[in-house]
């Protein structure tokens, strides 16, 4: 199949202060495409979505585009069992208006005039009160358009290119605050206060038998996330789609429950309604802000998935090796070594594997602690992991080791340790692109051992053991090549000599890894990351269906901007998404997503784990 650009496209809007409000059986948000200095907003749906099952890895298919058509104002997408593609041209916007996305055509849209004037009154009955005149209300404004399966909505183009910081919050089911991104900069009695509207709005659905979902107000959104007895909630102007929002606070809540499990909340809660679950979890707070500046870019979470060092097979095998715990460790779970939050090697039990989620938990909550600046030591912590069991703790092994010297030539045998104290200016961490937090920007590479076993007594025996491979890892000469890989991670767009590639990212959907470039021009600068992240997760959320599109998953998405185009391609064995040149033609964009798949096929020895072993 050849794919031949689209006709310009031209579809006017009206943009209006709108409340998305789902019914019980369907739901609506808002998201949208940031170009530089302006943004698009698309309007999909939201929908848990699981990863399919994938076959083992075949060879890595060509990709060819289908014809696309438009038919008058709308353009029309051609799906078809191989692909499906929308195409936005930000070049051929006039009006400052321009959408391809599809809609339900049921969604319910409740007018939010009237709720702002209601809320001028201050009080959570008379936000009841207006919030109840209004569930019905249906917007008659909504621009909806028919195509051969379909709807198509309108986006808008907002000239602003300021990325405020997302906003954060948790609270209990009675209103009362637990965590908050803001906190310091509000009063008590202003934290009181927008803790009381949120729980009202919430109550206001939930007497009715429905959830609110999320509240779109212009370019702002708000997302809520209902976990009794806790809700949370993100405040974000990015235009990032709902599901997105949606995946943060889940995360969020997932952190929490590493700390204080399901049942302990469920029990807490039984006896006090009113507890204040805010100070129970006084010193956890630095766990959450860590992993929401993770969340902001790392696409591994996104993308449910790990990171991976990009390492010599050989080295990575014989690691793997060594740390197969011996049988009378028979309470063991998982054997854990990683770079900062990069794997390099996972052992495991044959008959458990590791979800995602889990072990970015682990490695959050090992990375953002003190524990990172205490090197060639040992430390012990309870830990639960909600997707392995979320009413229960494990306990964490962790030692944090400090680099060999090699700064003179020695044999790897005689290797001793470097003295641990740290250089602020030593290696750069601004150009990783895998989300490392601000508590590992100190200079040096963490490198850490991590053991996860269900026996609370077994610190002494795991110390014991480590101990002798953390030694044989010196002794051999593996540690030392685990920091040299750690901090020449060069894998960059410029240096594999693809035409227009700007940035990109691999994951193999048969190992569960990701491959990522560093950040480089023209992502240099924060607010261009924020910006391609965003399409990402536009892409991401469209191929995926993430959002309840009607036309269900794609295999093809192409997004072009004034900025850059960006194409998402999902298959059996692999997901693509690739930033380019936004005047590069279709043909070098499909020659590049081509060219990108046999590199990563040529390396993918180094680039991922792979047969790792099992005990």
């Amino acid at each position: 199949m050849v794919l031949q650009s689209p006709d310009n496209l031209d579809i006017s809007i009206s943009s209006r202060l709108h409340l998305s409000r789902p019914s019980t059986s369907r739901s609506a948000s808002t998201s949208s495409i940031r170009t530089s200095r302006s943004a698009i907003n698309l309007l999909p749906h939201y929908q848990a979505s699981g990863i399919p099952p994938v076959p083992s890895t075949p060879l890595a298919p060509q990709l060819s585009f289908p014809h696309v058509s438009t038919d008058n104002a709308v353009a029309t997408s051609v799906s078809s069992s191989a692909s499906s593609i929308n195409a936005i041209e930000a070049g051929d916007v006039t009006g400052g208006a321009m959408l391809m996305s599809p809609v339900d055509a049921d969604t319910d849209v409740v007018d939010a005039e009237g709720i702002v004037k209601a809320a001028d009154g201050d009080t959570a009955q008379a936000l009841r009160e207006s919030l109840k005149k209004t569930l019905n209300y249906q917007d008659d404004v909504t621009l909806r358009a028919r195509r051969k399966s379909s709807s198509v909505t309108e986006t808008t183009i907002a000239h602003d290119a300021e990325y405020a910081p997302r906003q954060y919050f948790v609270l209990t089911h009675a209103g009362k605050p637990v965590f908050m991104t803001r906190q310091g900069r509000l009063s008590d009695e202003e934290l009181t206060n927008v803790m009381g509207i949120m729980q009202a709005l919430i109550s206001v659905y939930a007497d009715d038998g429905d959830k609110l979902r999320c509240i779109n107000a212009g370019e702002t959104r708000i997302t809520f996330l209902l976990r009794a007895p806790l809700y949370y909630a993100c405040v974000s102007s990015w235009g990032e789609p709902e599901s997105v929002g949606r995946l943060h606070l889940e995360y969020l809540h997932l952190q929490i429950l590493s700390v204080v499990t399901g049942s302990q909340l469920s029990k807490i809660f039984e006896r006090r309604t009113n507890f204040d679950l805010g100070r129970l979890l006084d010193g956890t707070e630095s766990f959450l802000h860590s992993l929401i500046r993770r969340l902001q870019f790392d696409m591994s979470m996104t993308t449910a998935s790990l990171n991976v060092l990009k390492i010599d097979a050989t080295v990575r095998g014989k690691v793997a090796e060594l740390l197969l715990p011996p049988k009378e460790m028979k309470d063991t779970l998982y054997v854990l070594l990683f770079a900062d939050n990069k794997v390099v090697t996972l052992v495991r039990p044959k008959k458990h594997s590791v979800h995602p989620a889990d072990l970015h938990l682990l490695l959050n909550t090992v990375s953002s602690s003190a524990l990172s600046s205490t090197l060639d030591s040992s430390s012990w912590l309870p830990i639960c992991l909600p997707k392995y069991n979320s009413n229960g703790f494990l306990y964490a092994y962790v030692s944090f080791m400090s680099k060999p010297n090699t700064s003179v030539a020695i044999p790897p045998s005689d290797a001793q340790p470097l003295d641990s104290t740290r250089d602020p200016a030593g290696a750069n961490h601004e150009n990783n692109s895998s989300g490392v937090t601000e508590d590992m920007k100190t200079g040096d590479v963490h490198v850490g051992l991590a053991v996860i076993t269900a026996n609370r007594d077994g610190f002494e025996r795991l110390q014991e053991w480590a101990g002798t491979v953390i030694e044989t890892l010196r002794a051999k000469g593996w540690l030392a090549s685990i920091f040299t890989a750690a901090e020449n991670q060069d894998i960059t767009a410029s240096g594999l000599g693809i035409p227009g590639l700007r940035h990109f990212i691999y994951k193999s959907r048969t190992h569960v890894q990701l491959v990522t470039p560093n950040w480089e021009e023209p992502y240099a600068d924060e607010s261009e990351r924020t910006r391609l992240i965003t399409l990402y997760q536009l892409v991401h959320d469209a191929v995926h269906a993430r959002s309840g599109q009607p036309g269900g998953p794609l295999k093809l998405q192409f997004i072009r901007t004034d900025t850059e185009c960006v194409l998402g391609w999902v298959t059996s064995p692999f997901e693509l998404y690739v930033a380019l040149s936004p005047k590069l033609p279709k043909s070098a964009a499909v020659a590049a997503a081509n060219a990108l798949t046999r590199w990563v096929k040529k390396g993918e020895a180094e680039l991922f784990l792979r047969d790792a072993p099992v005990f």
